[in-house]
């Protein structure tokens, strides 16, 4: 690595951490619907081990971003939509509940990342605009269905979410958050069950499953899927 990419990752890590930063403010002002920018900041109020590792986070994020696209818009999009993730995460872990205008917020950066992530293309590409539409329900319309016929499967919230981030990621990658999050989420079920901290009818945040699904498929969730593929095209010409 040469030294102007070692500066450039130095940069991107302080201004992941102030960014974040301002992330941490709105996930603890966000629920209460207190103005983000108005009032003391409360990550300053005390020392917060959870405040350091967002700040900490956010600098990890900014580096990563760097690495992978080097900078240019496609480095910020994404660490934007990271951003937007992480809020969720904390916001849903706290209250069980993903604000929508969060998910609003991804769906605007998605419809911008046409601009920043691949360049437009109708049909050809993992981010066309088609494979992008075919994200919006591929995930978040069965999720709706098994939530008309069973009310207490999914939350409202972590619907809206794939359907946002389905235009973001595209149908592919979107596959594989998702199937990343239900493994991640029932690690966790599992792990809260043999703690009993819940009870098998009782419900946990799932949007935090979903998010680090939504994080790992931005970056190999298109290949995953392109593999399997592959694979099942092999199978059938063996």
């Amino acid at each position: 690595m040469n030294s102007i990419n070692i500066a450039a990752c130095i940069v991107a890590f302080l201004l992941g951490v102030v960014l974040f930063t301002l992330a941490n403010e709105i996930i603890l002002k966000l629920p209460n619907n207190e103005n983000i920018f108005k009032g003391k900041p409360k990550s300053f109020e005390k020392f917060s081990p959870r405040c350091l590792f967002i700040q900490i986070l956010g600098g990890v994020f900014g580096v990563l971003m760097v690495w992978q696209f080097d900078v240019s818009l496609e480095a910020v999009t994404v660490f934007l939509f990271f951003g937007l993730l992480t809020i969720i995460t904390f916001i849903d872990a706290d209250t069980m509940e993903i604000p929508f205008v969060l998910n609003v917020c991804i769906l605007v950066l998605g419809v911008a990342s046409i601009f920043t992530r691949g360049g437009f293309s109708l049909t050809g590409g993992d981010l066309s605009l088609v494979s992008r539409l075919i994200g919006m329900i591929c995930v978040s319309l069965p999720l709706f269905l098994i939530v008309l016929v069973i009310p207490d499967g999914f939350g409202g919230g972590d619907i809206k979410l794939m359907f946002a981030a389905g235009f973001f990621l595209g149908w592919k990658a979107t596959v594989i958050a998702f199937f990343i999050g239900l493994i991640i989420g029932g690690c966790q079920g599992v792990i809260l069950l043999a703690r009993r901290k819940k009870g098998k009818d009782d419900h946990f945040a799932f949007g935090p499953a979903l998010s680090v699904g939504l994080m790992i498929a931005t970056f190999v969730g298109s290949q995953m899927m392109n593999s399997y593929i592959n694979m099942i095209k092999a199978s059938f010409y063996a």
